[in-house]
């Protein structure tokens, strides 16, 4: 096993994973809690990684974090606009803002393709330095990755638990009944798709620094991905709790880099990922699905199984040979 997945690549997977938990986050605010199909996941990240590159390469990685989130933000609410004042559907509205995204991310990247961010400070290089530990110059990037997702699931659930947060979430379940209750659906579609894109340029903004390069395909597939780990988490929590749904997406985003990392060491070539991510997917969907059917059929294999039908019929009451009732023969 230490030959198959070191100690390293494990690291590797569990911080990739944090970071792409962000993207299944923002999921599962606009698919699953508002039932809105946001499409422009992909230029968002790539628009938060640009803007997070070019921040930081000024010599600001900690203004990064929220110039990418307010980029997000911005990003949202033209989603949301084309949706709640125009009239267009949410595939539509997504398919439009991530096809003008492209542009406008060239545009932040001064139209070129890439950007190195080789030789700057970022804010994993910031948190390394504060101890000489040996542990800590070794595991300084997971720690703060994971004190990041811990502040970040702990707000969204605050916030899902709000007056707003609950209006969200009762516009997701049902438009109609908000818009009887006088709360406008309008805005409450804008506020979670303007938070849901604020956490995907979160993470745009977090690869950059830690892959330390910016790249204008960058985003290409990451609906997909994060689709996966939403599904993959999903299927874990099942109907639970609110904060308990919170969790297992960011473990779902895991398990998803963990299968990826399982796939290179078997040397699935690259080309075939986005095959791997739709099967994980597929599989995920199917999962609860198939559990029902393989629990239903094992239902009906054991009651016609023989001995089940003998031992019902010896249970049953045999009516008396003389007319008389059981009662009376005792």
């Amino acid at each position: 096993m230490s030959g198959f997945l070191t100690v390293g690549i494990i690291q590797t997977a569990l911080e990739v994973g944090l970071i792409y938990s962000l993207i299944a986050l923002s999921l599962f605010i606009s698919f699953s809690i508002l039932n809105i199909c946001d499409l422009s996941t992909d230029g968002c990240y790539t628009l938060g990684c640009a803007v997070g590159a070019v921040v930081t390469i000024a010599g600001h990685p900690l203004l990064a974090i929220p110039a990418s989130m307010a980029a997000g933000v911005c990003s949202g609410f033209v989603t949301a606009l084309l949706q709640t004042r125009f009239g267009v559907q949410s595939i539509l509205a997504g398919i439009i803002v991530n096809t003008g995204l492209y542009t406008v991310n060239l545009a932040v990247m001064g139209f070129s393709s890439n950007l190195s961010i080789f030789g700057t400070d970022t804010i994993f290089s910031l948190f390394k330095g504060l101890s000489e530990n040996e542990f800590w110059q070794s595991w300084s990037r997971l720690i703060l990755l994971a004190l990041i997702l811990a502040m970040v699931c702990l707000l969204i659930y605050w916030f899902l638990g709000t007056r707003i947060g609950l209006s969200i979430r009762a516009t997701g379940d049902s438009p109609a009944m908000v818009r009887a209750s006088s709360i406008n659906p309008a805005f409450t579609i804008t506020v979670g798709l303007c938070i849901s894109n604020s956490l995907t340029g979160l993470a745009g903004s977090l690869i950059a620094q830690y892959n330390k390069t910016s790249d204008i395909n960058l985003g290409t597939g990451m609906v997909t991905i994060a689709l996966a780990s939403l599904v993959i988490g999903e299927t874990i929590s099942g109907k639970g709790k609110m904060l308990r749904r919170i969790f297992c997406v960011v473990l779902g985003s895991c398990l998803y880099r963990f299968i990826i990392s399982v796939a290179l060491r078997l040397n699935v070539p690259t080309e075939a990922f986005k095959l791997v991510s739709a099967l994980i997917v597929a599989v995920a969907l199917i999962a609860p699905q198939a559990k029902q059917l393989v629990s239903l059929q094992m239902r009906k294999h054991s009651q016609m199984k023989p001995g089940t039908a003998a031992a019902y019929g010896s249970n049953r009451e045999t009516p008396a040979e003389d007319g008389r009732t059981g009662t009376d023969r005792r």
